[in-house]
């Protein structure tokens, strides 16, 4: 292990220890072009462009947008009530070519405010658990399931994961991950269609997508804060991820 490692381990709460056995794999599972807008525009389309009152369009529709429309029509989504409370959309952030592709809940108050996932105390660790399997949170892209805050940080409902499922998916197809890493019970349930318990669902290799792209579930950073004991089993599920991405 190297000191760089090690350091970030210790940012972690983590004491050295040798890496266990893998777990053995098992198979679980809006705008059109003439809409474009340039980088210059995008500030003045988000502050003076109000949403027509469509709501989100078809699937299929969002399927074939590009990175820029995505964005755009993430920006102007009002398909659910969490338009109404927003300060900004979060749409996602990292590299969008990355080989990690790291999702969580919902966007919380800091998130809310400053329009990016995951900042804050649970930010700075999810920071240091990437970088201690050597990746910098530059190097990944990090996303939601739901793009905007729900009031009070309450969980997400059933039909706002419906409404914004679209634009993850086709999140995860821009990216085309080799591994994705779902943080948190929310996180997993919606992503795998399953009301399993987090516990019992780590330490597995599931499939997300047409492109059956690896899924590895673990703790939240915001749970792993409230229980420190439970980062030696995110670390595993690390490991894990890390051996599955470079095809171990």
């Amino acid at each position: 292990m190297t000191i760089n490692k090690q350091h970030y381990l210790d940012a972690m709460g983590i004491q050295t220890w040798v890496r266990r056995n893998k777990p053995e794999s098992t198979e679980a599972l809006m705008l059109d072009e003439s809409q474009l807008v340039t980088e210059d525009q995008k500030v003045e389309l988000t502050i003076q462009r109000q949403p027509s009152g469509a709501e989100l369009p078809p699937g299929d529709k969002v399927s074939n947008y590009n990175w820029q429309q995505l964005r755009g029509a993430v920006n102007q989504c009002i398909a659910c009530e969490l338009h109404e409370t927003r300060k900004n959309t979060v749409f996602g952030v990292g590299n969008e070519q990355a080989d990690w592709m790291v999702v969580g809940e919902a966007p919380g108050a800091d998130e809310d405010r400053q329009g990016e996932p995951f900042v804050g105390k649970a930010g700075q660790l999810l920071n240091n658990m990437l970088l201690a399997v050597g990746l910098r949170r530059e190097q990944v892209y990090i996303a939601n399931i739901l793009k905007c805050r729900p009031p009070n940080n309450r969980d997400p409902r059933p039909e706002e994961v419906v409404k914004c499922e679209p634009f993850l998916k086709r999140q995860v197809e821009l990216v085309n991950p080799k591994i994705i890493l779902a943080v948190g019970r929310i996180a997993a349930h919606n992503l795998l269609k399953t009301d399993v318990s987090l516990s019992r669902l780590r330490g597995k290799v599931y499939y997300y997508g047409e492109f059956e792209t690896p899924l590895i579930v673990t703790y939240h950073p915001a749970y792993l804060l409230r229980s420190p004991l439970d980062k030696r089993k995110a670390w595993q599920d690390l490991l894990l991820a890390q051996s599955v991405c470079q095809g171990d």
